[in-house]
C-alpha cells in the first residue's frame, strides 16, 4: 500500500527571503511537515493493526490523529506551492473576476483573508476556498489543521498561522508575517487550483 511522502520544495529554502527566512523554511518543511507525514503513516499502520485484531477500542483517537496529521500534510503541500520567489501582485482572468464577484474587490478579499489569518485563535490557517454547492469563493478560518468539512470546500490559497511558520523571524507579531505573505503568493498556482476546482 502506498505511503505518504514529504514532497520536495519547489524552490530552495532561502528563496523566499527576506519575507520568510531560510532557517524558518527549512525547519518548517523538514521537521514540522515531515512530522505530519510520519504521523499520517503511523496512524494508518495503527488502524490496520486494529482491524487485524478486531479490537476498535482506540479507533476514535486514531481517527482524530489521522485527520490532524493528514490535513497538516495536505495544507502544507498546498502552502509551499502557493508561494514563489516571483510571487505577489494580484491574479487576473477568471479568478480575478470571481474574486470581484464574491468579495466586491481584490482589496475586500485581501482584507478578509488577512484578517481571518491574523485572527485565528491559537494555531490554524486562513484559507481561500471554492465551495461547490453554491459555486462561490469563501474565506475560512481553519483551526489546527481541521478543515470545514461540512462546507465541502476545496482550498485554493492557504496562509499558515501556526507559530512555527513565523515565530523565529517575526516573534509574536503575526500580522507583520501575514502582510509579507502577499508578496510571495504564486497566483499561477492558485489559478490552476481554481480552474481544477470549478471544473469539478
Amino acid at each position: 500500500m502506498a505511503v505518504y511522502t514529504l514532497p520536495d520544495m519547489p524552490y530552495d529554502y532561502g528563496a523566499l527571503e527576506p519575507a520568510m527566512s531560510g532557517q524558518i523554511l527549512e525547519l518548517h518543511h523538514s521537521k514540522h511537515h515531515a512530522a505530519y507525514v510520519k504521523g499520517s503513516n503511523d496512524a494508518l499502520d495503527q488502524l490496520a493493526e486494529l482491524r487485524e485484531k478486531g479490537d476498535f477500542g482506540a479507533l476514535v483517537g486514531l481517527e482524530k490523529t489521522l485527520a490532524f496529521n493528514l490535513s497538516g500534510h495536505v495544507l502544507h503541500s498546498i502552502f509551499w506551492n502557493n508561494l514563489s520567489p516571483e510571487g505577489g501582485d494580484r491574479p487576473d482572468g477568471e479568478l480575478a473576476t470571481a474574486i470581484d464577484e464574491h468579495f466586491g474587490s481584490f482589496e475586500g478579499f485581501a482584507g478578509q483573508l488577512s484578517t481571518a489569518t491574523k485572527g485565528v485563535q491559537g494555531s490554524g490557517w486562513g484559507v481561500l476556498a471554492w465551495e461547490p454547492l453554491g459555486r462561490r469563493l469563501l474565506v475560512e478560518q481553519v483551526y489546527d489543521h481541521h478543515g470545514n468539512v461540512g462546507q465541502g470546500t476545496t482550498p485554493l490559497l492557504v496562509f499558515d498561522a501556526w507559530e512555527h511558520a513565523y515565530y523565529l523571524q517575526y516573534k509574536n507579531v503575526r500580522p507583520d508575517y501575514v502582510d509579507r505573505l502577499w508578496d510571495l503568493v504564486n497566483w499561477s498556482d492558485v489559478t490552476a487550483r481554481f480552474t481544477a476546482a470549478t471544473a469539478g
